[in-house]
């Protein structure tokens, strides 16, 4: 009976959590054998009836067997081998013809592989990077055969060690040999031409005049030479090129090409750089703490996850020093973020961020509110949601070991903010227990009320007093020599003393300077007099250089503590001119107790 009425509560909870859920689990395939990530996922209408498919960039298990499949529904519709590793797909209008069909670009390697109709239509290759001219010439000597192959892989290898430039593959795949291959293999490609060919590290779209949906879009792409380049969808040529201090991972896209742009590129150093129409170079940057895993544009707010576990938003407007976006808010996650991408959902105007987490969890941020949280068999690598087959709001999600996840958005789904508040916390809107007024709380209001004109002067009068005390009291310590500032009237001289160590031994640093406006100061000594009992230090006085007018001369000596007790005491300074006995100005030093010795 016990065991009868635990199974009915867990199956009434499992109702339960499905009837509050606001998904309609559709489909869920462990064996679907997809490995991708989010940056090669697309959702299209690529034959213009109405049906969206799915576009994936399959890696293949353990990334060594790449294809392109498009799915319809649950099922793959096509699919077709690849060169090379994928590193982005995306869809987009290239021509204002009717039927207005988009087309499928994929980025693998140093190509661009461009379909319609799920048929090839164009590749586009990254143009050729002029090779290293050090690495040119030794491949030159070795065709003339003035340098034998282990001398060619000694001084590669110092090439490539030093060089700003990088060596091609040529070489790359030279220095990777054993020395009974390197001699056929330079005989074999030392008549080749060196070529050093970069490739695709990621890719956006960018509408090219017009903001409208069914705009044509130009292709964003972001190159392993720190580059990126804008390609027009037409004729497929480089319509801009924009360099950055590092690799480009994360791209980012807003506006018109034709009107204003910006891109935002999150890099491998761990910065996002802002770029604008006509830059050729980031003039503005957002530093990270750690590496970004995601970048993702919610309207005006950049939100970037990290390799510490959270979620940071920052805004488009700089600041003046230096110039870096300003950071909103901070979402610390419970597990690591392991891919994001953006949620749309236009019949309600929602913009919201999903982020996949290592601990088999999906979570939905609107700001910095969580307004969902899914739970999947596997842990999810990649992240899609649009519209999916004629469904509007459909989740497709792909697991570390290849399943496929196919949620649907319940139409009557009314995302709710849970934890994470925004705006001002709720125990802001709690009423406080006010005590009640009593009678001395009513008559000091009255008095306050008919004599406040008295009562401000009267603060007034104290708060002057209390400004005239504390500048007597400065004064006096100027004059007593009680501070390690000196100041004096008979020459346009100011001394500052500053102390620095734990001790037995201490830096002693004093700061003269000439505060006259044109006349400089020559013929000056410093002194200093001291209990030799207790210190030591490797000159009493020395000569100090000319002064020259608004300038601060720093003076270092090292103070040696001689006593076992922690005893401590003052050092006075004395700035003397040559000649005479009569100090210009000086200044008390009050040394600390040095804490080696009170240790010991």
């Amino acid at each position: 009976m016990a065991a009868k009425s635990s199974s009915d509560s867990d199956s009434g909870r499992v109702e339960s959590d499905e009837a509050n859920s606001k998904w309609l689990d559709a489909h869920y395939d462990p064996t679907a054998n997809i490995h991708t990530f989010s940056s090669c996922l697309a959702l299209a209408d690529l034959h213009g009836d109405g049906e969206y498919k799915l576009v994936v960039g399959d890696l293949g298990p353990g990334g060594r067997n790449p294809h392109l499949k498009v799915l319809k529904g649950p099922t793959v519709l096509t699919e077709s081998p690849l060169p090379s590793l994928p590193a982005a797909a995306a869809t987009f209008l290239m021509e204002l013809h009717e039927p207005r069909t988009p087309a499928l670009a994929l980025a693998s390697g140093p190509c661009i592989y461009v379909y319609k109709n799920l048929r090839p239509y164009f590749k586009f290759t990254l143009p050729q990077l002029p090779p290293n001219p050090l690495e040119q010439d030794l491949w030159d000597q070795a065709k003339e055969d003035r340098i034998d192959p282990l001398t060619l892989k000694e001084m590669l290898e110092g090439i490539r060690e030093k060089a700003e430039i990088p060596l091609s593959v040529q070489s790359l795949r030279f220095l990777q040999l054993e020395l009974s291959e390197m001699e056929a293999f330079v005989n074999q490609n030392k008549s080749s031409t060196i070529k050093r060919q970069t490739v695709i590290t990621t890719m956006t779209t960018l509408k090219k005049n017009l903001a409208d949906e069914d705009a044509i879009s130009c292709l964003v792409l972001g190159t392993e030479n720190k580059g990126l380049l804008i390609i027009d969808p037409e004729a497929f040529t480089i319509l801009a090129e924009m360099d950055i201090p590092s690799v480009p991972v994360f791209l980012e896209a807003s506006g018109q090409f034709d009107v204003e742009f910006q891109l935002a590129a999150a890099c491998r150093n761990g910065n996002i750089y802002i770029l604008k129409r006509d830059f050729k170079y980031p003039k503005y940057s957002i530093e990270l703490s750690a590496q970004p895993v995601g970048l993702v544009r919610v309207q005006k707010i950049l939100v970037v996850g990290s390799t510490q576990d959270s979620l940071h938003g920052f805004t488009h407007k700089t600041l003046a020093i230096p110039c870096q976006g300003k950071k909103l808010w901070t979402v610390q996650m419970p597990a690591a973020i392991l891919t994001m991408n953006l949620l749309e959902q236009c019949s309600r105007g929602l913009q919201a961020v999903m982020v996949g987490l290592a601990n088999a969890e999906v979570r939905i941020y609107r700001d910095k509110a969580l307004l969902n949280i899914i739970q999947t068999p596997d842990t999810v690598t990649s992240l899609c949601f649009g519209r999916y087959g004629r469904e509007d709001n459909t989740l497709i999600m792909t697991t570390r070991g290849g399943g496929l996840i196919i949620k649907i958005l319940k139409r009557t789904a009314v995302f709710v903010e849970g934890t994470g508040e925004v705006g001002p916390p709720p125990a802001q809107a709690m009423k406080l227990n006010v005590p009640r007024k009593t009678r001395l709380y009513v008559d000091q209001t009255l008095r306050e009320r008919e004599s406040g004109t008295g009562m401000h002067q009267t603060f007034q009068t104290e708060l002057y007093l209390l400004r005239l005390r504390a500048a007597r009291a400065y004064v006096q310590a100027l004059e007593s020599s009680l501070s390690p500032m000196a100041v004096t009237a008979r020459e346009p001289l100011k001394l500052h003393a500053v102390v620095q160590g734990l001790g037995p031994t201490f830096k002693l640093t004093l700061h003269l300077q000439n505060t006259s406006t044109a006349r400089p100061v020559l013929g000056l000594l410093v002194c200093f007099l001291y209990d030799e009992a207790l210190y030591a230090l490797p000159r009493a006085f020395f000569k100090v250089p000319l002064l020259i007018p608004g300038l601060n001369y720093p003076l270092e000596t090292f103070v040696q503590s001689l006593s076992r007790k922690g005893t401590s005491d003052i050092i006075r300074v004395l700035v003397l001119r040559e000649g005479q006995s009569v100090p210009l100005l000086s200044a008390h030093i009050s040394m600390p107790v040095s804490e080696g010795l009170a240790a010991a």
